[in-house]
């Protein structure tokens, strides 16, 4: 497949990801104090069934979503993606400021929004901020598909079990904030849906920008 078939399909799951994302956007603004029935049921069942060790292990998860831990990843991914001194430390620039960006964008849209989050007495971790869209499902699928595009950028060879666990990496550090009671589910849907979009959009612009370019015409006048 081509690098502009490649972008095309890009930019339509960015404007496809982006519309859902604004769909559940307006119901959260329009009714921030009645969650889904299924925010309810799965909030109600994580509060209910949390065990020493799965509880320990989903917080240990859901630490790695934020703080420097992705922007540590995303440098080391970097560094093997990279052929050159040069461009590996293009490449971790690139990346790094690629979540950051994406993050100041989801912060301001969270502050924008500002959804409550469930009830104190039901966390058993610390939180802050507000609900919508979940930050740390927002993260760890940006930094999972940054650190699954270093692979492709590394070679055409992309180690699939390497990029399996990765993405179960970055869905699960969403479903602990489910589990841990900070976040409600759809809080955590629409963390992915800012994320596809992001990382969409820039999948987009990089192969917009890298795409087959038609080589330039020759003079035909005679020397």
């Amino acid at each position: 497949m081509t690098r502009a078939r490649l972008a095309h399909r890009a930019g339509w799951l960015a404007l496809t990801a982006a519309a859902l994302f604004a769909l559940l956007a307006v119901w959260v603004v329009r009714t921030p104090d009645h969650p889904l029935p299924a925010d309810v049921a799965l909030h109600r069942w994580s509060v209910e069934h949390r065990p020493a060790v799965p509880t320990a292990l989903a917080r240990i998860v859901t630490y790695t979503g934020t703080g420097f831990v992705p922007y540590v990843l995303l440098v080391l991914a970097g560094l093997y993606a990279g052929r050159t001194a040069r461009q590996r430390a293009l490449t971790a620039a690139a990346l790094v400021l690629c979540l950051g960006a994406g993050q100041s964008l989801r912060y301001a849209t969270m502050m924008l929004i500002a959804r409550p989050r469930p009830a104190v007495a039901d966390w058993a971790t610390q939180a802050s901020g507000w609900s919508f869209p979940s930050g740390h499902a927002s993260t760890g699928a940006m930094t999972a598909g940054l650190l699954i595009a270093a692979l492709f950028l590394r070679g055409p060879r992309v180690p699939r079990t390497a990029a399996a666990v990765i993405a179960v990496w970055g869905v699960a550090i969403g479903l602990t904030r489910v589990y841990l009671g900070v976040h409600w589910f759809t809080d955590v849907i629409g963390g992915w849906l800012f994320a596809t979009a992001w990382l969409s959009l820039l999948a987009f612009a990089y192969l917009s920008r890298t795409g087959d370019r038609p080589s330039a015409p020759r003079d035909p006048s005679p020397s």
